[in-house]
């Protein structure tokens, strides 16, 4: 994982409307996150199994980054197109988090978010994994104008991602607690905003 922080959601959107929000998610909000002092990675995930559909993490250089400045004021003035796209967003869940720990690295090509925590310095050692991080959910502040839109969101506590290149070895991880398997559908850095 990049950074010290993140922003970790999960959400459904309508059927009939995935095809545009996918747009708006790929061309207009996700590099718009990146352009922001401090975002090192967007990445957007589709569940393969499990709700809801979509898991995107951003990850950040640090907590400020995401807790005041220009995140905020992103935040609270919505592009026209986000205002229209952010009443799809369904069963959101959304949480601002401290990386706790980390072993391993590099973009996996599948995911499983999972809410508990044990013992981790040892599963990216097993086939099939590269990656596991254990992020800590911090208090949020005052809802802001896409919160609004939204009609407020839920969070997490805390959150381990388990990454791997291969579905099976994710899925045999599957403890109590599971919230679903992702595979990457999207991934922008900082660097690659055109």
């Amino acid at each position: 994982m990049l950074g010290t922080a993140a922003v970790a959601m999960w959400w459904d959107v309508a059927p009939e409307m995935r095809a545009e929000w996918e747009d708006w998610h790929s061309s207009e909000h996700m590099p718009e996150r990146l352009a922001i002092p401090g975002f090192l990675r967007g990445t957007r995930w589709v569940a393969e199994s499990g709700e809801p559909s979509y898991f995107v993490l951003y990850e950040v250089t640090h907590l400020a980054t995401i807790t005041g400045g220009a995140y905020l004021e992103r935040l609270n003035n919505p592009t026209p197109w986000s205002r229209k796209m952010m009443p799809q967003h369904r069963n959101m869940v959304r949480a601002l988090c401290v990386l706790r720990a980390g072993w391993g690295g590099g973009l996996p090509h599948t995911l499983a978010t999972i809410r508990l925590s044990k013992e981790l310095s040892d599963l990216p050692k097993r086939k099939g994994l590269t990656g596991v991080h254990l992020l800590e959910s911090q208090p949020m502040p005052a809802a802001t104008a896409e919160q609004k839109i939204r009609g407020g969101d839920a969070t997490a506590d805390w959150i381990l991602i388990v990454g791997g290149y291969d579905m099976e070895s994710v899925k045999n991880l599957v403890p109590e607690g599971i919230v679903g398997f992702y595979r990457l559908a999207y991934s922008l850095g900082a660097g690659e905003i055109a």
